[in-house]
């Protein structure tokens, strides 16, 4: 363990002006990715559009949208209403920056920025089903298609084995989500999930999925039972978004990779 650690605190000192600034434009990106969570559900507009207050819709200027740092100056709240501006956007912002520091931190080099790339498409899809119990076509589908790309540019002899991961983790949730619906009469996962599987499959390959599935499923009974320990009630009929999870997973899995 101590070995692990000397060797990733030493990538600091190794890593160049590229990889750090992932780190520097992360808040920026996350900034970014928080619009994307909270327009795509609704079908808004993200590209375009001036941001405000949610409580008093004044137009924000430059200064009130730096990331991170124009939250810290307000206090948290709007300058021009005083109303509280929440976690959210800072939120996004950090967890970001979590990841590219994570990224440079355990690849470092061309690596870091396919890091990036997937861990912070995860964290949109996982913020947003953790919001709106959707996951958007418009961002699962590229990211089956952005992994087989990967493979073929980065690993082409690993090109079958993600193809196959992709159809397997497709259809292996397609079908636990049919069973499920035909058993209890309701549904218990979303077509989304099995995109989002069939995601892990391409960048992650067939052999992984069960460890994606594993690992989801136990950050899930672990949350479940973090809640019950706090005072809430779960029933038969309690349920939680599965995408955060399998993200979580499928992210931790790839880094895990890279450390191996």
């Amino acid at each position: 363990m101590r070995g692990l650690a000397a060797e990733l605190f030493g990538r600091i000192g190794e890593t160049g002006a590229a990889e750090w600034s992932l780190v520097v434009a992360s808040p920026v990106i996350g900034s970014f990715l928080g619009v994307l969570i909270r327009r795509l559900p609704e079908g808004l507009p993200f590209a375009r559009g001036r941001s405000r207050c949610e409580a008093c819709r004044t137009a924000l200027r430059a200064r009130d949208l730096v990331p991170i740092l124009s939250w810290l100056a307000a206090g948290g709240r709007c300058r021009y209403c005083g109303q509280p501006t929440g976690w959210f956007y800072p939120g996004v912002e950090l967890a970001a920056l979590g990841i590219a520091f994570a990224a440079v931190l355990i690849d470092g080099g061309q690596r870091a920025w396919l890091d990036c790339l997937l861990g912070w498409w995860l964290l949109t899809l996982g913020w947003t089903d953790l919001r709106s119990w959707l996951l958007p076509d418009v961002l699962t589908l590229p990211l089956i298609i952005a992994g087989l790309a990967a493979a073929f540019v980065f690993d082409p002899d690993q090109l079958t084995q993600r193809a196959l991961g992709a159809a397997l983790g497709y259809l292996s949730l397609a079908a636990m989500a049919a069973l499920y619906r035909a058993l209890r009469g309701r549904e218990g996962l979303g077509g989304g999930d099995a995109k989002l599987l069939a995601a892990s499959g391409a960048w992650l390959g067939a052999a992984a999925l069960p460890q994606v599935v594993l690992f989801a499923a136990l950050l899930a009974l672990a949350i479940a039972a973090f809640l019950r320990l706090t005072g809430k009630r779960l029933g038969r009929h309690s349920a939680m978004p599965f995408g955060p999870f399998l993200a979580l997973a499928t992210w931790g899995l790839w880094l895990a990779g890279s450390i191996d």
